[in-house]
């Protein structure tokens, strides 16, 4: 089930030292490798022009993936819902659906940074507005519903049947109840601490929320990157604003394969989520690195982790 809760899926990222056609090829081996070592999906993420590492058709990227895979699920998570005619993406989800069953999921974010908005057209001080209203929207589309002119296409219709979920990135307790309110579930930023999900979380929940709370977190087998991810960091810190302050690194790290799984299951339990993301790619870090991780965590880390979830719930009450 795409998003199921006790999910463990990988975000992938271009590398953009490659020229395009190597970026696709090297990206959809990536994902492959990805699901058959035991993540349970895979997301690609929204930018354009080339911006730190990042894709500016998600879903497209999402569709090869599917096309070359036979197992697992794919989702554009998230992509920049502002700068997209609302009906023409739920039309090319459900779509994509129906090619795919049971594999396509869909997240969506407000966005910020002023070069999408620029590239498309689109004033940025527009996107928060347009998101809030087009967000219920999306949901309701993907679930078959309201669907108005266009209430003759099938694969809108089939979405009564199998509903497309949607994740609602959501960075503040205010986001986490506007997601909960449109039957949307929440996708984190990897940058924020524990507490600050907790909150998330929580106000999610508190709001009646039933769909799954997902956080991202980078992960790393071994010493990590810490040079790039400064880097990476000082890039996110550009384009934040000067209202918004991100917590220390949060990268979940170690040698040992028990060590970083009970680091990764301890993190998410105590954000309150229900599934968690994981993110290894950083730009200058060479395609063959990046391999390498995701092996050794679909190997040796993620089954643990899984087990340690599934252990921790097994003698708990449903709490949706």
């Amino acid at each position: 089930m795409v998003f199921a809760r006790g999910s463990i899926s990988l975000r992938l990222y271009p590398h953009n030292e490659l020229d395009a056609r190597s970026i696709l090829r090297e990206l959809c081996d990536q994902a492959k490798l990805g699901l058959s070592v035991g993540f349970d999906g895979t997301m690609t993420s929204e930018h354009h022009g080339g911006f730190a590492g990042y894709l500016p058709n998600p879903l497209q990227v999402a569709s090869f993936v599917l096309e070359e895979t036979t197992s697992g699920w794919v989702a554009a998570c998230p992509v920049l819902l502002p700068l997209r005619p609302v009906a023409q993406l739920a039309e090319e989800v459900a779509w994509l659906a129906v090619r795919h069953p049971g594999r396509v999921g869909l997240g969506v974010a407000a966005g910020a940074l002023p070069l999408d908005f620029e590239a498309m057209g689109v004033d940025v001080a527009d996107a928060v507005p347009r998101f809030k209203a087009e967000l219920p929207r999306i949901v309701d589309m993907l679930r078959g519903r309201d669907l108005h002119p266009l209430e003759g296409d099938r694969a809108l219709q089939a979405c009564a049947q199998s509903p497309i979920p949607v994740l609602s990135a959501a960075a503040s307790p205010a986001a986490a109840r506007r997601a909960a309110r449109c039957g949307a579930g929440i996708l984190s930023e990897g940058m924020s601490d524990v507490e600050r999900l907790r909150r998330i979380c929580n106000a999610y929940d508190a709001a009646g929320g039933d769909q799954t709370k997902v956080i991202i977190r980078r992960v790393w087998m071994g010493p990590p990157p810490t040079t790039l991810i400064k880097r990476q960091r000082g890039v996110y810190d550009s384009y934040a604003g000067s209202g918004a302050s991100f917590a220390d690194d949060q990268t979940l790290s170690a040698d040992d394969p028990d060590e970083l799984a009970e680091r990764i299951h301890a993190t998410w339990r105590a954000s309150g989520a229900d599934a968690v993301n994981v993110r290894v790619h950083l730009p200058g870090v060479a395609p063959s690195d990046i391999r390498r991780q995701i092996m050794a965590l679909g190997n040796e880390v993620i089954p643990l982790v899984r087990q340690m979830w599934v252990e921790a719930n097994a003698n708990q009450e449903p709490h949706r």
